[in-house]
């Protein structure tokens, strides 16, 4: 088994309405191998997934400072759109990619990558309502359920959430 002992991942959700299993699948993944997680949000209050989970976050998205984290993970969920437009998530995506750390995202979440710029001439998959922004910003999209191009691992959704999980432990350990 892969193993990422003492790894550092940030995992950032939305305030409200973020996927339950794209959080759950990949943490378990990421804790099971070793690596610590914390959670960002824009809320410190309690968040409440699609289908109830409630999430106490650790951090402010805007207090993050990306030199302690080896990679980060944003959640998807409907509420993942708040992020498409951040400018705190972005300079995190950038960063993170930046100093080749993992950088990784689910559903829609790809969308805020895109958005960073980290996706463009890079292959990626998304939820299919963000393929078109995926390919607006230079995305090579693929239908795959996972992606991973580089560091960059992206995947299509909840039913893709436990490989998802399994890829960001492979990416996170080489």
């Amino acid at each position: 088994m892969t193993r990422v002992s003492g790894k550092k991942v940030l995992m950032v959700i939305a305030r409200n309405n973020f996927r339950d299993e794209e959080y759950l699948e990949p943490r378990k993944a990421l804790e099971g191998a070793g690596a610590v997680i914390t959670v960002a949000s824009s809320s410190l209050n309690t968040a409440v997934g699609m289908l109830g989970l409630k999430i106490k976050p650790d951090i402010l998205i805007d207090d993050v400072q990306e030199a302690e984290y080896d990679g980060i993970v944003f959640v998807g969920g409907g509420g993942a759109k708040e992020y498409f437009d951040s400018l705190v998530a972005h300079r995190l995506a950038r960063d993170f990619f930046a100093h080749g750390k993992l950088t990784s995202a689910i559903c829609i979440a790809p969308a805020t990558l895109a958005n960073a710029g980290v996706l463009k001439g890079r292959k990626a998959t998304a939820f299919p309502s963000s393929e078109a922004a995926l390919h607006g910003k230079g995305a090579i999209f693929l239908k795959d359920e996972v992606v991973a191009d580089g560091k960059i691992v992206t995947a299509v959704g909840p039913s893709a959430a436990a490989r998802f999980g399994a890829k960001l432990v492979e990416v996170l350990a080489a």
